[in-house]
Protein backbone atom coordinates (compact mmCIF):
# COMPACT_ATOMS: atom_id res chain seq x y z
CA UNK A 1 0.00 0.00 0.00
CA UNK A 2 2.88 2.40 0.77
CA UNK A 3 4.25 2.25 -2.80
CA UNK A 4 0.82 2.94 -4.31
CA UNK A 5 0.28 5.77 -1.83
CA UNK A 6 3.59 7.32 -2.90
CA UNK A 7 2.71 6.99 -6.59
CA UNK A 8 -0.64 8.72 -6.16
CA UNK A 9 0.80 11.31 -3.80
CA UNK A 10 3.64 12.13 -6.20
CA UNK A 11 1.21 12.66 -9.06
CA UNK A 12 -1.04 14.77 -6.85
CA UNK A 13 1.93 16.80 -5.61
CA UNK A 14 3.01 17.51 -9.19
CA UNK A 15 -0.54 18.54 -10.09
CA UNK A 16 -0.81 20.80 -7.03
CA UNK A 17 2.55 22.46 -7.77
CA UNK A 18 1.42 23.17 -11.31
CA UNK A 19 -1.81 24.42 -9.76
CA UNK A 20 0.18 26.98 -7.79
CA UNK A 21 1.81 28.17 -10.99
CA UNK A 22 -1.65 28.37 -12.60
CA UNK A 23 -3.13 30.31 -9.67
CA UNK A 24 -0.15 32.68 -9.47
CA UNK A 25 -0.74 33.51 -13.13
CA UNK A 26 -4.48 33.94 -12.53
CA UNK A 27 -3.68 36.35 -9.68
CA UNK A 28 -1.29 38.30 -11.90
CA UNK A 29 -3.77 38.48 -14.78
CA UNK A 30 -6.98 39.12 -12.83
CA UNK A 31 -5.91 40.47 -9.42
CA UNK A 32 -8.45 40.13 -6.60
CA UNK A 33 -11.21 42.50 -7.67
CA UNK A 34 -14.61 42.02 -9.35
CA UNK A 35 -13.18 40.34 -12.47
CA UNK A 36 -11.31 37.79 -10.36
CA UNK A 37 -14.29 37.25 -8.04
CA UNK A 38 -16.55 36.53 -11.04
CA UNK A 39 -14.05 34.14 -12.64
CA UNK A 40 -13.28 32.28 -9.42
CA UNK A 41 -16.94 31.71 -8.54
CA UNK A 42 -17.41 30.16 -12.00
CA UNK A 43 -14.18 28.18 -11.64
CA UNK A 44 -15.23 26.87 -8.24
CA UNK A 45 -18.43 25.53 -9.79
CA UNK A 46 -16.39 23.46 -12.25
CA UNK A 47 -13.84 22.57 -9.58
CA UNK A 48 -16.52 21.17 -7.28
CA UNK A 49 -17.81 18.92 -10.06
CA UNK A 50 -14.23 17.97 -10.86
CA UNK A 51 -13.60 17.01 -7.24
CA UNK A 52 -16.96 15.28 -6.91
CA UNK A 53 -15.96 13.05 -9.79
CA UNK A 54 -12.32 12.79 -10.67
CA UNK A 55 -10.32 13.21 -7.45
CA UNK A 56 -11.23 10.15 -5.45
CA UNK A 57 -14.95 10.69 -4.84
CA UNK A 58 -16.59 8.53 -7.51
CA UNK A 59 -13.60 6.22 -7.18
CA UNK A 60 -14.62 5.54 -3.58
CA UNK A 61 -18.06 4.37 -4.73
CA UNK A 62 -17.17 2.58 -7.97
CA UNK A 63 -14.19 0.53 -6.79
CA UNK A 64 -16.05 -1.59 -4.17
CA UNK A 65 -19.00 -2.14 -6.56
CA UNK A 66 -16.76 -3.18 -9.47
CA UNK A 67 -14.66 -5.50 -7.28
CA UNK A 68 -17.81 -7.17 -5.92
CA UNK A 69 -19.20 -7.83 -9.41
CA UNK A 70 -15.88 -9.22 -10.63
CA UNK A 71 -15.46 -11.48 -7.61
CA UNK A 72 -19.02 -12.84 -7.72
CA UNK A 73 -19.82 -12.93 -11.47
CA UNK A 74 -16.46 -12.81 -13.23
CA UNK A 75 -14.47 -10.37 -15.44
CA UNK A 76 -17.03 -10.29 -18.27
CA UNK A 77 -19.83 -9.20 -15.94
CA UNK A 78 -17.51 -6.61 -14.39
CA UNK A 79 -16.70 -5.22 -17.85
CA UNK A 80 -20.40 -5.04 -18.72
CA UNK A 81 -21.15 -3.30 -15.42
CA UNK A 82 -18.35 -0.82 -16.07
CA UNK A 83 -19.70 -0.19 -19.59
CA UNK A 84 -23.12 0.65 -18.17
CA UNK A 85 -21.59 2.98 -15.58
CA UNK A 86 -19.42 4.68 -18.23
CA UNK A 87 -22.30 5.21 -20.64
CA UNK A 88 -24.83 6.28 -18.02
CA UNK A 89 -22.56 8.70 -16.14
CA UNK A 90 -21.37 10.28 -19.40
CA UNK A 91 -24.90 10.75 -20.73
CA UNK A 92 -26.13 12.14 -17.41
CA UNK A 93 -23.35 14.72 -17.28
CA UNK A 94 -23.99 15.87 -20.85
CA UNK A 95 -27.65 16.45 -20.00
CA UNK A 96 -26.70 18.12 -16.71
CA UNK A 97 -24.25 20.45 -18.48
CA UNK A 98 -26.99 21.53 -20.90
CA UNK A 99 -29.48 22.22 -18.10
CA UNK A 100 -26.92 24.10 -16.00
CA UNK A 101 -26.02 26.21 -19.03
CA UNK A 102 -29.65 27.25 -19.50
CA UNK A 103 -30.11 27.99 -15.80
CA UNK A 104 -26.66 29.52 -15.27
CA UNK A 105 -27.86 32.99 -14.14
CA UNK A 106 -29.92 31.34 -11.40
CA UNK A 107 -27.06 29.00 -10.46
CA UNK A 108 -24.55 31.86 -10.10
CA UNK A 109 -27.07 33.99 -8.21
CA UNK A 110 -27.45 31.09 -5.76
CA UNK A 111 -23.70 30.55 -5.39
CA UNK A 112 -22.91 34.28 -5.15
CA UNK A 113 -25.98 36.24 -4.02
CA UNK A 114 -23.78 39.28 -3.44
CA UNK A 115 -23.28 39.55 -7.22
CA UNK A 116 -26.97 40.14 -7.93
CA UNK A 117 -27.55 43.63 -9.28
CA UNK A 118 -23.92 44.07 -10.33
CA UNK A 119 -21.99 43.54 -13.57
CA UNK A 120 -20.05 40.83 -11.73
CA UNK A 121 -23.04 38.48 -12.10
CA UNK A 122 -23.00 38.68 -15.90
CA UNK A 123 -19.23 38.17 -16.00
CA UNK A 124 -19.51 35.08 -13.79
CA UNK A 125 -22.31 33.65 -15.96
CA UNK A 126 -20.28 34.15 -19.15
CA UNK A 127 -17.19 32.55 -17.62
CA UNK A 128 -19.14 29.58 -16.24
CA UNK A 129 -20.87 28.83 -19.56
CA UNK A 130 -17.52 28.75 -21.35
CA UNK A 131 -16.24 26.21 -18.79
CA UNK A 132 -19.25 23.87 -19.08
CA UNK A 133 -17.85 21.60 -21.85
CA UNK A 134 -15.48 20.25 -19.23
CA UNK A 135 -18.42 18.47 -17.58
CA UNK A 136 -19.06 16.41 -20.72
CA UNK A 137 -15.52 15.00 -20.54
CA UNK A 138 -15.41 14.59 -16.76
CA UNK A 139 -17.74 11.56 -16.75
CA UNK A 140 -15.74 9.14 -18.94
CA UNK A 141 -12.46 10.39 -17.46
CA UNK A 142 -13.70 9.62 -13.96
CA UNK A 143 -14.92 6.09 -14.71
CA UNK A 144 -11.74 5.15 -16.61
CA UNK A 145 -9.55 6.39 -13.77
CA UNK A 146 -11.59 4.55 -11.14
CA UNK A 147 -11.34 1.27 -13.08
CA UNK A 148 -7.59 1.63 -13.36
CA UNK A 149 -7.39 2.23 -9.60
CA UNK A 150 -9.52 -0.87 -8.93
CA UNK A 151 -7.00 -2.92 -10.92
CA UNK A 152 -4.09 -1.50 -8.91
CA UNK A 153 -2.84 0.69 -11.79
CA UNK A 154 -2.23 4.08 -10.26
CA UNK A 155 0.47 5.72 -12.39
CA UNK A 156 -1.64 6.98 -15.29
CA UNK A 157 -4.50 8.10 -13.05
CA UNK A 158 -2.04 9.92 -10.79
CA UNK A 159 -0.37 11.90 -13.57
CA UNK A 160 -3.07 12.45 -16.23
CA UNK A 161 -4.63 15.37 -14.27
CA UNK A 162 -1.42 17.30 -14.97
CA UNK A 163 -2.77 18.00 -18.44
CA UNK A 164 -5.53 20.18 -16.98
CA UNK A 165 -3.05 22.61 -15.45
CA UNK A 166 -0.56 22.41 -18.32
CA UNK A 167 -3.22 23.53 -20.81
CA UNK A 168 -4.32 26.47 -18.64
CA UNK A 169 -0.73 27.55 -17.95
CA UNK A 170 0.10 27.49 -21.66
CA UNK A 171 -2.81 29.81 -22.50
CA UNK A 172 -2.01 32.18 -19.63
CA UNK A 173 1.62 32.46 -20.72
CA UNK A 174 0.33 33.65 -24.09
CA UNK A 175 -2.09 36.07 -22.40
CA UNK A 176 0.71 37.56 -20.29
CA UNK A 177 2.72 38.06 -23.47
CA UNK A 178 -0.17 39.75 -25.26
CA UNK A 179 -1.01 41.84 -22.16
CA UNK A 180 -4.75 41.32 -22.42
CA UNK A 181 -7.05 43.16 -19.98
CA UNK A 182 -8.52 41.17 -17.09
CA UNK A 183 -12.01 40.69 -18.56
CA UNK A 184 -10.77 39.29 -21.88
CA UNK A 185 -8.16 37.17 -20.11
CA UNK A 186 -10.86 35.63 -17.89
CA UNK A 187 -12.94 34.63 -20.93
CA UNK A 188 -9.93 33.07 -22.66
CA UNK A 189 -8.97 31.05 -19.57
CA UNK A 190 -12.57 29.92 -19.10
CA UNK A 191 -12.75 28.65 -22.69
CA UNK A 192 -9.53 26.68 -22.14
CA UNK A 193 -11.02 24.70 -19.25
CA UNK A 194 -13.12 22.57 -21.63
CA UNK A 195 -10.13 21.93 -23.89
CA UNK A 196 -8.13 20.82 -20.85
CA UNK A 197 -10.81 18.24 -20.03
CA UNK A 198 -10.67 16.93 -23.61
CA UNK A 199 -6.89 16.45 -23.39
CA UNK A 200 -7.27 14.41 -20.20
CA UNK A 201 -9.90 12.22 -21.85
CA UNK A 202 -7.76 11.61 -24.93
CA UNK A 203 -4.74 10.44 -22.92
CA UNK A 204 -6.92 7.84 -21.17
CA UNK A 205 -8.67 6.72 -24.37
CA UNK A 206 -5.27 6.09 -26.01
CA UNK A 207 -4.69 3.35 -23.41
CA UNK A 208 -6.93 0.68 -24.85
CA UNK A 209 -7.01 -1.54 -21.78
CA UNK A 210 -7.73 1.34 -19.42
CA UNK A 211 -11.48 1.03 -19.49
CA UNK A 212 -12.28 -2.68 -19.27
CA UNK A 213 -15.77 -1.28 -19.90
CA UNK A 214 -17.73 -2.89 -22.72
CA UNK A 215 -20.21 -2.78 -24.18
CA UNK A 216 -21.14 0.87 -23.61
CA UNK A 217 -24.78 1.28 -22.60
CA UNK A 218 -27.01 3.92 -21.07
CA UNK A 219 -29.37 2.26 -18.64
CA UNK A 220 -31.14 2.87 -15.35
CA UNK A 221 -31.84 -0.74 -14.45
CA UNK A 222 -32.04 -1.96 -10.86
CA UNK A 223 -28.30 -2.56 -10.58
CA UNK A 224 -27.48 0.91 -11.91
CA UNK A 225 -30.05 2.60 -9.69
CA UNK A 226 -28.61 0.78 -6.70
CA UNK A 227 -25.08 1.86 -7.63
CA UNK A 228 -26.07 5.50 -8.16
CA UNK A 229 -28.08 5.46 -4.94
CA UNK A 230 -24.87 4.63 -3.07
CA UNK A 231 -22.48 6.62 -5.28
CA UNK A 232 -24.15 10.04 -5.20
CA UNK A 233 -24.17 10.36 -1.38
CA UNK A 234 -20.56 9.17 -1.30
CA UNK A 235 -19.55 11.70 -3.95
CA UNK A 236 -21.12 14.54 -1.99
CA UNK A 237 -19.45 13.38 1.21
CA UNK A 238 -16.04 13.08 -0.44
CA UNK A 239 -16.28 16.67 -1.72
CA UNK A 240 -16.83 18.06 1.78
CA UNK A 241 -13.80 20.43 1.77
CA UNK A 242 -14.78 21.93 -1.59
CA UNK A 243 -18.42 22.27 -0.59
CA UNK A 244 -17.39 24.10 2.58
CA UNK A 245 -15.36 26.56 0.49
CA UNK A 246 -18.36 27.10 -1.79
CA UNK A 247 -20.44 27.70 1.31
CA UNK A 248 -17.96 30.33 2.44
CA UNK A 249 -17.97 31.95 -1.00
CA UNK A 250 -21.77 32.30 -0.87
CA UNK A 251 -21.45 34.47 2.23
CA UNK A 252 -18.23 36.18 1.04
CA UNK A 253 -19.74 37.27 -2.30
CA UNK A 254 -21.21 40.35 -0.61
CA UNK A 255 -17.71 41.62 0.32
CA UNK A 256 -15.34 42.94 -2.37
CA UNK A 257 -12.30 40.69 -2.97
CA UNK A 258 -13.32 38.25 -0.20
CA UNK A 259 -14.12 35.45 -2.67
CA UNK A 260 -10.65 35.81 -4.21
CA UNK A 261 -8.89 35.88 -0.84
CA UNK A 262 -10.64 32.71 0.28
CA UNK A 263 -9.93 30.98 -3.04
CA UNK A 264 -6.21 31.71 -3.06
CA UNK A 265 -5.86 30.82 0.64
CA UNK A 266 -7.69 27.56 0.08
CA UNK A 267 -5.38 26.68 -2.80
CA UNK A 268 -2.54 26.45 -0.28
CA UNK A 269 -4.65 24.21 1.95
CA UNK A 270 -5.34 21.89 -0.99
CA UNK A 271 -1.68 20.95 -1.45
CA UNK A 272 -1.35 18.79 1.70
CA UNK A 273 -5.04 17.90 1.59
CA UNK A 274 -4.75 16.69 -1.98
CA UNK A 275 -1.63 14.63 -1.34
CA UNK A 276 -3.19 12.81 1.60
CA UNK A 277 -6.85 12.95 0.68
CA UNK A 278 -6.68 11.77 -2.92
CA UNK A 279 -4.25 9.01 -2.01
CA UNK A 280 -6.51 7.89 0.85
CA UNK A 281 -9.52 7.60 -1.42
CA UNK A 282 -7.56 6.00 -4.25
CA UNK A 283 -5.45 3.48 -2.32
CA UNK A 284 -7.09 2.90 1.07
CA UNK A 285 -10.60 2.15 -0.24
CA UNK A 286 -9.49 -0.83 -2.40
CA UNK A 287 -7.26 -2.09 0.42
CA UNK A 288 -10.06 -1.97 3.01
CA UNK A 289 -12.59 -3.43 0.59
CA UNK A 290 -10.44 -6.50 -0.08
CA UNK A 291 -9.80 -6.97 3.64
CA UNK A 292 -13.54 -6.84 4.32
CA UNK A 293 -14.31 -9.35 1.57
CA UNK A 294 -11.73 -11.74 3.06
CA UNK A 295 -12.97 -10.98 6.59
CA UNK A 296 -9.31 -10.21 7.37
CA UNK A 297 -9.53 -8.05 10.47
CA UNK A 298 -5.74 -7.78 11.07
CA UNK A 299 -5.25 -6.45 7.52
CA UNK A 300 -8.10 -4.00 8.04
CA UNK A 301 -6.64 -2.73 11.32
CA UNK A 302 -3.22 -2.41 9.73
CA UNK A 303 -4.57 -0.45 6.75
CA UNK A 304 -6.56 1.92 8.97
CA UNK A 305 -3.57 2.42 11.27
CA UNK A 306 -1.12 3.18 8.47
CA UNK A 307 -3.64 5.50 6.86
CA UNK A 308 -4.14 7.40 10.12
CA UNK A 309 -0.39 7.67 10.69
CA UNK A 310 0.21 9.02 7.20
CA UNK A 311 -2.69 11.47 7.53
CA UNK A 312 -1.58 12.89 10.88
CA UNK A 313 2.10 12.76 9.96
CA UNK A 314 1.57 14.95 6.90
CA UNK A 315 -1.35 17.16 7.97
CA UNK A 316 -0.12 18.37 11.36
CA UNK A 317 3.26 19.77 10.26
CA UNK A 318 1.62 21.23 7.15
CA UNK A 319 -0.91 23.05 9.34
CA UNK A 320 1.73 24.55 11.59
CA UNK A 321 3.97 25.42 8.65
CA UNK A 322 1.19 27.25 6.80
CA UNK A 323 0.32 29.24 9.92
CA UNK A 324 3.94 30.24 10.57
CA UNK A 325 4.68 31.10 6.92
CA UNK A 326 1.26 32.38 5.83
CA UNK A 327 2.18 35.91 4.73
CA UNK A 328 5.56 35.19 3.06
CA UNK A 329 4.10 32.23 1.16
CA UNK A 330 1.16 34.27 -0.15
CA UNK A 331 3.49 37.14 -1.07
CA UNK A 332 5.87 34.89 -2.97
CA UNK A 333 3.19 32.99 -4.87
CA UNK A 334 0.54 35.58 -5.64
CA UNK A 335 1.74 39.17 -5.16
CA UNK A 336 2.41 39.90 -8.82
CA UNK A 337 0.69 41.99 -11.46
CA UNK A 338 -2.76 43.10 -10.25
CA UNK A 339 -2.51 41.26 -6.90
CA UNK A 340 -1.71 43.97 -4.34
CA UNK A 341 -0.07 43.97 -0.86
CA UNK A 342 -3.54 44.48 0.64
CA UNK A 343 -4.67 41.31 -1.15
CA UNK A 344 -1.66 39.50 0.31
CA UNK A 345 -2.59 40.58 3.83
CA UNK A 346 -6.24 39.56 3.43
CA UNK A 347 -5.33 36.20 1.90
CA UNK A 348 -2.74 35.46 4.61
CA UNK A 349 -5.25 36.13 7.41
CA UNK A 350 -7.76 33.82 5.76
CA UNK A 351 -5.05 31.17 5.31
CA UNK A 352 -4.26 31.06 9.03
CA UNK A 353 -7.86 30.26 9.92
CA UNK A 354 -8.35 27.81 7.07
CA UNK A 355 -5.17 25.98 8.12
CA UNK A 356 -6.71 25.26 11.52
CA UNK A 357 -9.27 23.10 9.72
CA UNK A 358 -6.71 21.15 7.69
CA UNK A 359 -6.20 18.34 10.26
CA UNK A 360 -9.98 17.88 10.37
CA UNK A 361 -10.23 17.66 6.57
CA UNK A 362 -7.48 15.05 6.51
CA UNK A 363 -9.09 13.07 9.33
CA UNK A 364 -12.29 12.97 7.29
CA UNK A 365 -10.31 11.66 4.31
CA UNK A 366 -8.72 9.01 6.53
CA UNK A 367 -11.97 7.97 8.25
CA UNK A 368 -14.35 7.98 5.27
CA UNK A 369 -12.83 4.94 3.48
CA UNK A 370 -13.87 2.75 6.42
CA UNK A 371 -17.49 3.70 5.67
CA UNK A 372 -17.16 3.51 1.88
CA UNK A 373 -15.58 0.05 2.04
CA UNK A 374 -18.64 -1.12 3.98
CA UNK A 375 -20.96 0.44 1.35
CA UNK A 376 -22.10 2.98 3.94
CA UNK A 377 -22.28 6.34 2.17
CA UNK A 378 -25.16 7.71 4.24
CA UNK A 379 -23.09 8.39 7.38
CA UNK A 380 -20.41 10.50 5.59
CA UNK A 381 -23.18 12.30 3.68
CA UNK A 382 -25.04 13.36 6.82
CA UNK A 383 -21.78 14.37 8.48
CA UNK A 384 -20.98 16.58 5.47
CA UNK A 385 -24.45 18.16 5.37
CA UNK A 386 -24.24 18.89 9.09
CA UNK A 387 -20.80 20.45 8.58
CA UNK A 388 -22.19 22.70 5.82
CA UNK A 389 -25.03 23.84 8.09
CA UNK A 390 -22.55 24.60 10.89
CA UNK A 391 -20.29 26.53 8.48
CA UNK A 392 -23.16 28.62 7.08
CA UNK A 393 -24.45 29.56 10.53
CA UNK A 394 -20.96 30.44 11.77
CA UNK A 395 -20.06 32.33 8.58
CA UNK A 396 -23.14 34.54 8.79
CA UNK A 397 -22.11 35.57 12.30
CA UNK A 398 -18.30 35.65 11.99
CA UNK A 399 -18.37 37.13 8.50
CA UNK A 400 -20.22 40.20 9.74
CA UNK A 401 -17.78 40.61 12.64
CA UNK A 402 -14.44 39.72 11.05
CA UNK A 403 -14.93 39.69 7.27
CA UNK A 404 -13.12 37.08 5.17
CA UNK A 405 -11.10 35.86 8.20
CA UNK A 406 -14.32 35.14 10.08
CA UNK A 407 -15.70 33.18 7.13
CA UNK A 408 -12.45 31.17 6.97
CA UNK A 409 -12.79 30.37 10.69
CA UNK A 410 -16.37 29.21 10.06
CA UNK A 411 -15.14 26.86 7.30
CA UNK A 412 -12.59 25.38 9.72
CA UNK A 413 -15.32 24.92 12.32
CA UNK A 414 -17.44 23.07 9.76
CA UNK A 415 -14.51 20.78 8.96
CA UNK A 416 -14.09 19.82 12.63
CA UNK A 417 -17.83 19.19 12.89
CA UNK A 418 -17.50 16.74 9.98
CA UNK A 419 -14.54 14.93 11.57
CA UNK A 420 -16.15 14.59 15.01
CA UNK A 421 -19.40 13.33 13.47
CA UNK A 422 -17.54 10.55 11.61
CA UNK A 423 -15.54 9.58 14.70
CA UNK A 424 -18.69 9.26 16.80
CA UNK A 425 -20.56 7.35 14.11
CA UNK A 426 -17.67 4.99 13.42
CA UNK A 427 -17.12 4.23 17.10
CA UNK A 428 -20.83 3.53 17.56
CA UNK A 429 -21.30 1.24 14.54
CA UNK A 430 -18.19 -0.80 13.80
CA UNK A 431 -15.49 0.73 15.97
CA UNK A 432 -12.14 2.10 14.86
CA UNK A 433 -9.14 0.07 15.84
CA UNK A 434 -5.50 1.04 15.63
CA UNK A 435 -2.63 -1.30 16.28
CA UNK A 436 0.10 -1.01 18.90
CA UNK A 437 2.52 0.66 16.49
CA UNK A 438 0.02 3.44 15.72
CA UNK A 439 -0.67 4.05 19.41
CA UNK A 440 3.09 4.37 19.94
CA UNK A 441 3.79 6.54 16.91
CA UNK A 442 0.89 9.02 16.86
CA UNK A 443 1.81 10.96 20.08
CA UNK A 444 5.42 11.13 18.91
CA UNK A 445 4.35 12.42 15.50
CA UNK A 446 2.33 15.17 17.19
CA UNK A 447 5.25 16.11 19.46
CA UNK A 448 7.66 16.27 16.50
CA UNK A 449 5.25 18.47 14.52
CA UNK A 450 4.72 20.87 17.45
CA UNK A 451 8.46 21.21 18.01
CA UNK A 452 9.04 21.85 14.30
CA UNK A 453 6.22 24.40 14.17
CA UNK A 454 7.55 26.38 17.13
CA UNK A 455 11.07 26.46 15.73
CA UNK A 456 9.82 27.44 12.26
CA UNK A 457 7.71 30.28 13.69
CA UNK A 458 10.70 31.69 15.61
CA UNK A 459 13.09 31.40 12.68
CA UNK A 460 10.55 32.97 10.31
CA UNK A 461 10.13 36.04 12.51
CA UNK A 462 13.90 36.38 12.89
CA UNK A 463 14.86 35.83 9.24
CA UNK A 464 12.12 37.91 7.60
CA UNK A 465 12.32 40.74 10.17
CA UNK A 466 15.91 41.35 9.09
CA UNK A 467 15.02 41.35 5.38
CA UNK A 468 11.85 43.43 5.23
CA UNK A 469 13.30 45.65 2.50
CA UNK A 470 15.11 42.88 0.68
CA UNK A 471 14.68 41.98 -2.97
CA UNK A 472 11.78 39.68 -3.82
CA UNK A 473 14.17 36.96 -5.00
CA UNK A 474 16.13 37.14 -1.75
CA UNK A 475 12.96 36.78 0.33
CA UNK A 476 11.84 33.88 -1.86
CA UNK A 477 15.17 32.13 -1.27
CA UNK A 478 14.86 32.71 2.49
CA UNK A 479 11.35 31.24 2.43
CA UNK A 480 12.49 28.17 0.50
CA UNK A 481 15.36 27.66 2.96
CA UNK A 482 12.91 27.91 5.88
CA UNK A 483 10.56 25.36 4.29
CA UNK A 484 13.44 22.98 3.54
CA UNK A 485 14.77 23.47 7.07
CA UNK A 486 11.37 22.75 8.57
CA UNK A 487 11.07 19.52 6.59
CA UNK A 488 14.60 18.49 7.62
CA UNK A 489 13.97 19.24 11.30
CA UNK A 490 10.68 17.33 11.26
CA UNK A 491 12.29 14.31 9.59
CA UNK A 492 15.14 14.38 12.10
CA UNK A 493 12.72 14.57 15.04
CA UNK A 494 10.70 11.63 13.68
CA UNK A 495 13.89 9.62 13.54
CA UNK A 496 15.05 10.70 17.00
CA UNK A 497 11.65 9.89 18.50
CA UNK A 498 11.76 6.43 16.97
CA UNK A 499 8.78 6.97 14.67
CA UNK A 500 10.48 6.11 11.41
CA UNK A 501 13.68 6.56 9.50
CA UNK A 502 14.71 6.72 5.86
CA UNK A 503 15.83 3.08 5.88
CA UNK A 504 12.47 1.90 7.32
CA UNK A 505 10.47 4.01 4.84
CA UNK A 506 12.45 2.68 1.87
CA UNK A 507 12.10 -0.90 3.10
CA UNK A 508 8.33 -0.43 3.36
CA UNK A 509 8.19 0.68 -0.27
CA UNK A 510 10.39 -2.19 -1.43
CA UNK A 511 8.28 -4.72 0.48
CA UNK A 512 5.10 -3.60 -1.33
CA UNK A 513 5.19 -4.94 -4.89
CA UNK A 514 2.81 -3.33 -7.40
CA UNK A 515 0.77 -6.47 -7.78
CA UNK A 516 -0.21 -6.55 -4.13
CA UNK A 517 -3.12 -4.20 -4.70
CA UNK A 518 -4.68 -6.17 -7.52
CA UNK A 519 -7.52 -8.47 -6.74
Amino acid sequence: MIRSFLTVSTGTLASRLLGFVRDAMIAALLGAGPVADAFLVAFQLVNVVRRLLSEGALNAALVPAWLQVRETDGPAAAAAFAGRVLGTVSAALIVAAGLIGLLMPLVIATLAPGFVGHETLKSAVDDARLMLPYLAFAGPVTVMMALLNAQGRFTLTAFSPLLFNIALIGVMVALLGWRQDGAHAALAIAATVGVAGLLQLLILVMRRDAGAARPLRVTFDAQMRGFLGKAVPGMIASAGPQLLIVTGAIVASASPSAVSWLYFANRLIELPLGIVGVAMGTVLVPELTRALRRDDKPSMISAESRGLELAVGLALPATLGLIALSEPIVRMLFQHGLFTPDDTEGTARALIWLALGLPAHVLVKALSPAFFARNDTAAPLWATLKAIAVAIAAALICGRLFGASGIAAAIALGAWSNAFSLMRRGAATFGFSVDTEARRRLPRIALAALAMGGLLWAMTRLALAQNTDGHGLAQALILLVLIAGGIAVYSLLLSLFGVTGWREALDAVRRTPPGDLRA
